[in-house]
Parts: structure tokens; C-alpha cells; sequence
């Protein structure tokens, strides 16, 4: 680059023969003297050396030539000035390139350097060349750095040492040398020309501002060097980082043009940081809605506190999506899981409360909370010291008035939890390393549509995603990949859950799991289960299995459909609900569990694919569609049944049953196909006025015989003596000790064969 060719500046001042008019004596500002007629000044028109040259007598103890024209200098630029010069007679003196700094408006631009290298003169009739080069960054070989405030300059020489000495001076030459200093040629605008310093101390957010506003198009160059910035800077241009910067914590560092993570590590030198502070302008950006990790792994040795690296926000709702990379778990004892036991006092009445908490600072909040009568997945939201308060993600179930409770905090790679509400936040194409070390995903205390999407869980510790508020309504996870890190392990000796829901909407779709003790623990209503694989299978070898998901909500107004449930059930519960028997409502119900394969290898002959567990009493089941399924065990035993109600606290009153269905399933291996309703042919041989038939291995859910719907004779019904009867028979169900039988009763002893149609339940 050379701004006298592309910009036309006039560098070169003139030379002595066309008049000493524009030479000065003193700084060369407007008014000062010239050396036009002084006595100590001759022009020489034929130097052997120089041809037309200056000849001076030195009679002051700095002698100043300066060209009173003002030499333009711009940010970027540098000029060298050049001056030959021999000694003729008299004492030697020294002599050194010199200037005059300028800045708008004419004044002195002061503080600056001003002077070059001086050279002192040894040999009479020896030419000797002096030079300098000015500029605005402090550069390797910039003798005077001038910053972004010099815009022209004075230039000259200085005559120091004895006086009395003469010696003459050839033309002043000044040139453009700034290719020195340009990197690639004219698309870069290096930030020490613009008066950076890469010491580490000094604050450069003028001169990085500064590089950025001349870049115009081209290239911002940083290079080797510790660039301190003291406060927010965005850089529009595209920006390439030879060296680092470093800056607050609580200053935003944006990139218009190169919004990725490569060029923040670039610019930070550090993974974890370089993550946080892009992060953080993810945040603070209304130009870019998406953070590019563009393939890298990114290794963390302790939690992102994501709201604590954003700083300045509690709150966010618009669209932001961190892509496509990878962020490990390195080892340290920073993912340690802490735990303490408080004890609290539990008021059913006032459901998401505990009260009277010993040393409640202590107790973290996003920790598990665990104890008696306390449901799965059960958190602390907050925690009010003052109060000795803690509030809930969800009602305990069965909690005694005061006992001890255990707190316990995991440790996530991504922790939300700081954020008061997060809406519309997307992870998309990422692998949570956690490598059994750390979990994986901590959401915001509130929020809307949290989307994870073709994203893997990689061996979390403790919990692949967790919501220990109603940061998860709307929540939809898509395509995701989740690999427990107890896979070796026996399923009684599972702790970790791949994730859990507590609020409305999910969407849960095409995801596949490996191995945790519940995949998926769900609250709230609204859910839609879709097309994932869970895998629940023991890979010691032995028959126990556990749920692949867990529903908490006795009415979740759920969809369970095109599921492949391998070796897994679905655990239907209210663990969630603080008065868990039922006086009124609608009990357990909506729920559709349609087009689902369901399979088992090698399980005890006493799995169960559906397990209906109340945690209070007088529950029914009111609203339940399963069809269309199939039921399929192999590698062992055939199956007893496909569901079961777990009665361990509290059965079901199948008398109360309502609105079930239960058809177009296919059973493989189980003894006891269920349905409702249910048609059987009912035989008698021997005339018998009334005919019982028991549908105990028909009836789902333990359910009872209750209604007879449709009963066709196949063939005639006869009586004793052979004839032929044709009089209506009534039937009555709910009969036997256990009800699950019903009575077909004639006017007089038949025989024959009827086929009938029978429900466990009431739909009308």
C-alpha cells in the first residue's frame, strides 16, 4: 500500500533550490522564521556529492531545519524521512531526523515523540544518511509513534553538538513505507496502527474502535500480544486474532462478522472463557440469533453458569440457539455433588412448601430433594433464608408433618438456573459430553419452549436434563440421543434419570435411550410422547427391569404413540399430588397409548409392559385408550400379563371404571391378552338356566366384568329335551368374589353357544 499512489497525498516537500522560504529555523508552524536570507544559510548549486544542496553554518546548540509545509498523516500510515548530510569543515556535529506534531485544528499535538536517532558526523566529505519513520502505532522500527490524534507534521532535521561546524544537506526525502506494516497487502487494518498496545494493562477499546470504523471493508488484524479492553467493544468488520484479548468479566466482547466460537477462542486463548463470552454475546446480540460452534469440542473443567456469564440479564425470551459441537467434562472436583440433610416441617395444605428449615443457607437451589412420602424428581425452586422457607417444584405425596429431608445439588455442564425465565431456547446439534462426571442440562427457574434437538447425553453422571421449575412448559425434545453412563450396571444399582418435566406441552419425539434407571420422568398435561426407543435391559443378565417413563400426574391428557419400548414399561403414578386419595375429580385417566411396540427379552415372566401405581385410595380409571399395539416377549418365559395396577399403597375401585378401551392389540408370549371390551364364547353342553363365565384374564387393569353389551347366539339355544328355545336371556355382571365374572340367565335350562360382548366399564 502506498497512500501517495492511492490517495494522492503530497508527501515529498520541496527541494532547497526553488527557495528557503518554506524552510524554517524554528518548529516550522505558520510564522516563524525561514532560513530565506539568513546569513548562515547558502544554497550550493553543484555538490560533487549532491549536486544542489543547503549549506548551513551551525550557530544555534540544536540547529532546526523543518519544511513549513504540513505533511498529512492518517491512522495506518508511515512515513519515513530520510535526509544525507556531510560535514565540510569545523567542529563535527550530530545530526537526527526531526519533526513537529500536528493535530486538527492546528494545534500541537504534545507528549509525543519527536525526534529520531541521532547520528553523529566523524569524517569530513563522508555522506552520511540519517532516517526515521513516524506513524500512528507503535510498531517494530517506528522511532515516532504519533496515535490516532496527529493528523500532519513538520518535518526536518536537528543539528545538536558544538557549533561553528558547517555541513552541507541534499533534499529532504519523505516516503511512503506503511506496506511494511500491512500484513496483506490492503485488506488489513492492524489495531497497533491505531495506537494498540498488546501489553496486557493498557486499555485499547479506543484503538480497537478506531481499526474497526477504518476498516472499511477489509480485514481487523490483532496481533501477537495480551490486548486489555476495559469495557464493552463491537467489532462490525471481520476480525482475525494473531494474539489474545482479555477484559472484564461483565464487558460484552461482539463480532458482527465472526460470530463463532473459533474466533472467540482465538481471541480469548481459552476454551471455557472463550465459551462464557460467547455466550455472552449471544445474549446481548439483535443481529445474530445463533452461536456457531462450527464442530469444536469445547472442554469445561467446572459448570457454565450461564446467567452469571450473560451478567446483565435475569430474564430472556428471545430466540437464541447454540449449534453444532461438542462440550466435555474435564476432570475436577468442581462437578463434586454436594449433599446436606435439613429437617422441615410439610403442610399438605400449603403444597409446594417446606417450612421451618434448619440452616436453610445452606441448601442450594435446583437440588433433588429426597425422603419420605417425597415423589420422584421432586427439587427446590428457592430458598428464603429469612423465612426458613423452601419452595418446591412439586407437592410431596405422603410427608410426614416435620422429618429430615436430603438436598442434593448436582452439577451441570449448562446451568440455567440463574435465569428467573428463558423462553425460546434452542441447543441444537450438540454433544454433552459428560463422561460420568457431570450432568448435563440445568433449565431456567421459569420459561417457554425450551428445544433440544439432535443433540447426544453422553454418559451424565447423575442427569442428563433437568427441570427443577416450569422452565420446561413447551419444552420439545427432537432427535436426541441419550447414553447412560450405567450401561455395564445392573438395573437395581441404576441412579441416573436421562430427564424430567414438570409443566405442560412437551413434546417428546425420535429420541433413543440407553439405560437409566427412568429415561423419562413427566408431570404436568399436554404431553405427546412420539416415535422414541427406550431401552431398559440388563446387561448382567438379569430379568428385572425398570420404567423408561414415569408419569407423575394421575389426568396428564397425554398421547403415547409409535413408541418402540424395549425391555422398558410405562409407569402410570400421582406421586405428584399432595392429597393423593380421591373424594371427587377425574381420577386416572387420559391417557392414549396407541401404535406402540412394546418387547421383551429375557424378562421374569412377572414384567409388566404398564404399571398403574396410585398413591392414594378410591382412584378409578376414567378415560384410557390403549390400542392398536403389540405386545411381544422372547428369550424367556412367556409373559402373565402386559399391565398391572401396583397396589402397593392403594388399589384401583373397578367399579368406578369408565370410558377404557382396549383393542387391536397383538400379543406374542403372554398368557393373559387383555382388551375392552372383550367378546368370548360362552358353551354349555348340559342345560343349565343360568351360565358364569369368569373374564379374569380379559379384564385390564384388574378391572371387572361389569356390563354385558351384546350377546348372539351361535347356533340354537336349546333346553333340556332338545327343543329349541326362543325366549331372551338378561345378563347380570359383576359377579364371583372377585367381580370379574358375569351370569347369562335363561327363562328355563339351555344349552348351546352365545357369543358376548363385555366392558369393565361404564360408558354412559
Amino acid at each position: 500500500m502506498n497512500k501517495a499512489l492511492t490517495d494522492g497525498l503530497q508527501l515529498m516537500p520541496p527541494a532547497f533550490e526553488f527557495g528557503l522560504d518554506v524552510w524554517s529555523r524554528e518548529d516550522g508552524t505558520p510564522g516563524t522564521d525561514t532560513y530565506d536570507g539568513a546569513a548562515n544559510a547558502t544554497l550550493v548549486a553543484a555538490d560533487a556529492d549532491f549536486g544542489g544542496c543547503l549549506e548551513l553554518l551551525k550557530t544555534d546548540t540544536t540547529q532546526r531545519l523543518r519544511y513549513t509545509g504540513e505533511t498529512p498523516l492518517e491512522p495506518g500510515s508511515y512515513w519515513q524521512i530520510r535526509a544525507r548530510i556531510k560535514a565540510v569543515s569545523g567542529p563535527l556535529p550530530s545530526v537526527r531526523i526531526a519533526a513537529w506534531a500536528g493535530k486538527s485544528g492546528g494545534a500541537h499535538l504534545s507528549g509525543v515523540v519527536e525526534t529520531g536517532p541521532s547520528t553523529a558526523l566523524q569524517n569530513y566529505g563522508e555522506v552520511v544518511e540519517v532516517s526515521a519513520i513516524v506513524g500512528s502505532g507503535n510498531r517494530g522500527g517506528v522511532d515516532m509513534v504519533w496515535g490516532q490524534e496527529a493528523v500532519y507534521g513538520h518535518f526536518g532535521i536537528d543539528l545538536t553538538g558544538v557549533n561553528d561546524g558547517v555541513v552541507r544537506i541534499d533534499d529532504l526525502i519523505i516516503e511512503d513505507v506503511s506496506s511494511i506494516y500491512t500484513r496483506s497487502v490492503i485488506d488489513v487494518v492492524d489495531v497497533t496502527d491505531f495506537g494498540a498496545i498488546g501489553d496486557g494493562t493498557t486499555d485499547n477499546v479506543a484503538a480497537f474502535e478506531a481499526a474497526d470504523a477504518a476498516a472499511d471493508g477489509r480485514t481487523v488484524l490483532v496481533p501477537a500480544g495480551e490486548f486489555y479492553l476495559d469495557s464493552s467493544i463491537t467489532i462490525a468488520s471481520e476480525i482475525r486474532f494473531q494474539g489474545i484479548v482479555s477484559m472484564p468479566d461483565d464487558a460484552l466482547f461482539q463480532l458482527l462478522q465472526n460470530f463463532d466460537y473459533p474466533t472467540y477462542f482465538t481471541a480469548f486463548g481459552d476454551e471455557e472463557l472463550a465459551l462464557k463470552k460467547a455466550i455472552q454475546a449471544l445474549f446481548n446480540f439483535t443481529d445474530h440469533d445463533s452461536l456457531d460452534l462450527q464442530g469444536r469440542s469445547v472442554e469445561i473443567d467446572a459448570p457454565i453458569d450461564v446467567q452469571a456469564a450473560v451478567g446483565n440479564k435475569s430474564s430472556y425470551s428471545t430466540r437464541r440457539v447454540i449449534r453444532n459441537g461438542r462440550i466435555s467434562a474435564a476432570s475436577s472436583a468442581e462437578w463434586d455433588v454436594t449433599s446436606v440433610t435439613r429437617t422441615a416441617t410439610y403442610d399438605a395444605d400449603d403444597p409446594y412448601t417446606l417450612s421451618g428449615v434448619s440452616s436453610p443457607a445452606g441448601v442450594e437451589a435446583g437440588s433433588l430433594v429426597t425422603g419420605s412420602g417425597v415423589g420422584r424428581e421432586i427439587y427446590v425452586r428457592s430458598v428464603d433464608a429469612g423465612t426458613g422457607k423452601i419452595t418446591l417444584s412439586n407437592p410431596l405425596w405422603d410427608a410426614p408433618a416435620s422429618q429430615s429431608y436430603t438436598f442434593t445439588r448436582f452439577r451441570y455442564m449448562l446451568d440455567f438456573s440463574g435465569f428467573s425465565n428463558l423462553a425460546r431456547f434452542t441447543l441444537e446439534n450438540l454433544e454433552f459430553a459428560c463422561n460420568g462426571r457431570s450432568s448435563g442440562i440445568l433449565l431456567a427457574d421459569t420459561g417457554l419452549i425450551f428445544h433440544v434437538k439432535d443433540c447426544f447425553f453422553t454418559s451424565p453422571k447423575d442427569r442428563g436434563l433437568t427441570s427443577a421449575g416450569r422452565g420446561c412448559a413447551g419444552m420439545m425434545l427432537d432427535r436426541n440421543q441419550w447414553l447412560s453412563n450405567e450401561q455395564p450396571l445392573a438395573v437395581s444399582d441404576r441412579v441416573s434419570i436421562g430427564f424430567n418435566c414438570n409443566s405442560n406441552d412437551l413434546k417428546l419425539r425420535h429420541n433413543r435411550a440407553l439405560r437409566f434407571l427412568h429415561w423419562a420422568i413427566i408431570g404436568g398435561s399436554g404431553a405427546i410422547v412420539s416415535g422414541n426407543h427406550f431401552f431398559q435391559d440388563d446387561a448382567t443378565g438379569g430379568n428385572i427391569r425398570s420404567a423408561g417413563v414415569v408419569i407423575t400426574s394421575n389426568h396428564p391428557k397425554m398421547t403415547i404413540v409409535g413408541n418402540y419400548v424395549d425391555n422398558a414399561f410405562i409407569d402410570w403414578t400421582n406421586e405428584h399430588d399432595a392429597t393423593p386419595s380421591i373424594t371427587s375429580g377425574f381420577s386416572f385417566g387420559g391417557l392414549t397409548v396407541t401404535g406402540n411396540h412394546f418387547t421383551a427379552s429375557g424378562a421374569a415372566a412377572w414384567f409388566r409392559w404398564l404399571s398403574l401405581k396410585p398413591h392414594g385410595t378410591g382412584h378409578f380409571i376414567n378415560g384410557l385408550n390403549i390400542s392398536g399395539n403389540v405386545f411381544k416377549a422372547f428369550n424367556g418365559p412367556s409373559l402373565q400379563r402386559v399391565e398391572m395396577v401396583d397396589d402397593a399403597i392403594a388399589g384401583l375401585d373397578s367399579s368406578k371404571f369408565r370410558n377404557i378401551t382396549v383393542e387391536g392389540n397383538t400379543f406374542n408370549n403372554v398368557d393373559a391378552p387383555f382388551m375392552n371390551p372383550v367378546t368370548v364364547e360362552v358353551s354349555r353342553g348340559t342345560a343349565d338356566d343360568s351360565w358364569r363365565t369368569s373374564l379374569n384374564q380379559h379384564m385390564p387393569f384388574d378391572g371387572q366384568a361389569r356390563y354385558v353389551t351384546a350377546l348372539v347366539p351361535d347356533g340354537p339355544i336349546l333346553d333340556a329335551s332338545g327343543s329349541k328355545i326362543y325366549t331372551q336371556p338378561y345378563c347380570e355382571g359383576s359377579v364371583g368374589t372377585d367381580g370379574k365374572s358375569f351370569d347369562i340367565n335363561w327363562s328355563e335350562a339351555a344349552k348351546g353357544t352365545v357369543r358376548a360382548t363385555v366392558r369393565c366399564d361404564d360408558t354412559i
